[in-house]
C-alpha cells in the first residue's frame, strides 16, 4: 500500500528545510512527505560547526523569516534561541557556521510538529513515474520503522547534498601519502586530534578554494599552538588568489572568490610575495602547480612524496540519487530535471541545493553556480511556484 501526499521532500538540510517552507507558503493545504535519515540540518551540523561562514549573519536572518511558516516557527519558539542570538550578533559580520546549524535545527523542529507534515527517517532508494496516475512512487527505506514503505506524489524534490571530491593522486609517486578527510580538515577541534603532535608531520593542501585557504589557516594555527613540528607544502594552481568584489548592487565572484576570514587570511598572509615575507611563511610553503596538467603532475611527482597526508579542497560532488529507469540531467534555471534520451522535461521531478544550485551569469559574463543559505531560499521563490502549478494541476 502506498500512502498519497501532495509532495515528497529529500534531504533536511538548508535547501530541504527551504523547499517545505515554500510548498507550505505557497500550497498551504497541501501534505508533504519529508526524508532524511536524521533531520538534523544536514552537513552543516553534522560537519562544519566549526566553519566560519562566507555569508553576513543578516542574510542567515534573511533565510529564517523568508517565508511564513518560518516567521511563525521562530514566534512559537521560547526565547532566547538560535533565531534571537542570530538577532544579537553583528549584522554585518561573517560567523561561526555553528550559529547557522542552530538555526536549523529551530526551523526543522518546528516544521515536524506541523500536522500537514509526515517525517520518514531514512532514504530513498528508487523512484518511478507512473505515467497513468502521473504520480511518482518512491520506496522509502525507514531506519527508524525498520521497514522498507512507498510514497507517492505528484511533486518530488531531490535535496540531497553533496560530498567533498576526491582524485586520484598521480601515478608514480615514489611515496604514496594518506588522504586526509577535508571535512576533518576543516574541523580544528578534530584535526588536532588527527594529527599526532610529538612527531615532525607534513601536511599537503591541493586547492585554492574557500575551504583551501580554511584549511591552510587550521593547519597554520596549530603549528603555532599544539602541533609546533607540523609543516605544510600548498599544491596550487593559482598564481593570484581571487576575491569577492563588492560593485555596489552586485558581487563579483560571489561564488568563487574568498570571502569573510578566509580572505584576510589569503589578503595578510599567503597573496603573491606575502608568505615568503611573513610568519606563515616559515610553516606553509606554496608548490607552483600552474601551467597546465603536465606541470602539475611533475611538481606533485616531485614534492607530494614529502607528505604524510594529503588534503584535497578540489571541489563537492552530488550524493546518489535514487535508482530510477530514466538517466536524467539537472537545469539549473528552472530546477528541473530533462530526460537525456528524450530531451524533454521530466514531469514532476526538481532539485534544488548545493547539488542543484542555480546557475547565475553576473554582468562581466562569468557564470558560476550560487551556493548558500539565501541563494537556496531565492532560487526557491522564483521557481517552487512554477513547480506547483506544474505538477499540480
Amino acid at each position: 500500500m502506498q500512502r498519497q501526499v501532495t509532495a515528497v521532500v529529500v534531504g533536511g538540510g538548508p535547501s530541504g528545510i527551504a523547499v517545505v517552507g515554500n510548498l507550505l507558503d505557497i500550497c498551504p493545504k497541501s501534505t508533504i512527505a519529508w526524508v532524511d535519515p536524521h533531520f538534523q540540518g544536514g552537513r552543516i551540523n553534522a560537519k562544519y560547526t566549526e566553519v566560519p561562514s562566507n555569508t553576513k549573519v543578516g542574510f542567515f536572518l534573511d533565510y529564517a523569516k523568508a517565508v511564513k511558516p518560518f516567521r511563525d516557527i521562530a514566534e512559537a519558539t521560547p526565547r532566547p534561541n538560535a533565531i534571537t542570538t542570530l538577532q544579537d550578533l553583528p549584522q554585518e559580520e561573517t560567523c561561526s557556521l555553528g550559529y547557522a546549524g542552530d538555526m536549523l535545527n529551530v526551523l526543522s523542529e518546528g516544521l515536524l510538529k506541523d500536522s500537514r507534515i509526515s517525517s520518514w527517517k531514512g532514504i530513498v532508494t528508487e523512484a518511478e513515474r507512473n505515467s497513468t496516475s502521473s504520480a511518482w512512487s518512491l520506496a522509502v527505506r525507514d531506519e527508524a520503522r525498520n521497514s522498507v514503505e512507498r510514497l507517492e506524489a505528484p511533486l518530488v524534490v531531490y535535496c540531497t547534498g553533496s560530498f567533498p571530491t576526491t582524485v586520484p593522486f598521480p601515478t608514480g609517486l615514489s611515496r604514496q601519502p594518506e588522504l586526509l578527510d577535508l571535512d576533518i580538515a576543516l574541523k580544528p577541534s578534530l584535526l588536532a586530534e588527527t594529527l599526532p603532535k610529538d612527531r615532525d608531520i607534513c601536511i599537503g593542501v591541493v586547492g585554492a578554494s574557500h575551504s583551501a585557504i580554511l584549511v591552510l589557516m587550521n593547519l597554520y594555527t596549530l603549528s603555532q599552538d599544539s602541533h609546533p613540528r607540523l609543516r605544510v607544502r600548498w599544491f596550487s594552481r593559482a598564481t593570484q588568489l581571487k576575491y569577492a568584489e563588492d560593485k555596489g548592487d552586485w558581487i563579483l565572484y560571489d561564488n568563487t572568490g574568498l570571502k569573510g576570514r578566509a580572505a584576510q587570511f589569503a589578503r595578510e598572509n599567503l597573496d603573491g610575495d606575502r608568505l615568503l615575507e611573513s610568519d606563515v611563511g616559515k610553516i606553509i610553503t606554496r608548490v607552483d602547480c600552474s601551467g597546465g596538467r603536465d606541470q602539475e603532475i611533475q611538481a606533485m611527482l616531485k614534492v607530494m612524496p614529502e607528505c604524510d597526508r594529503v588534503v584535497q579542497a578540489v571541489g563537492y560532488t552530488r550524493n546518489t540519487l535514487p535508482s530510477m529507469k530514466q538517466d536524467i540531467e539537472f537545469d539549473h534555471q528552472t530546477g528541473g530535471f530533462t530526460d537525456k534520451k528524450t530531451n524533454q522535461p521530466v514531469p514532476g521531478l526538481f532539485g534544488a541545493g548545493i547539488a542543484f544550485p542555480e546557475r547565475v551569469v553576473d554582468p562581466y559574463g562569468n557564470v558560476e553556480y550560487s551556493v548558500g543559505f539565501i541563494k537556496f531560499m531565492r532560487f526557491l521563490k522564483r521557481v517552487v511556484p512554477n513547480w506547483v502549478e506544474s505538477s499540480l494541476k
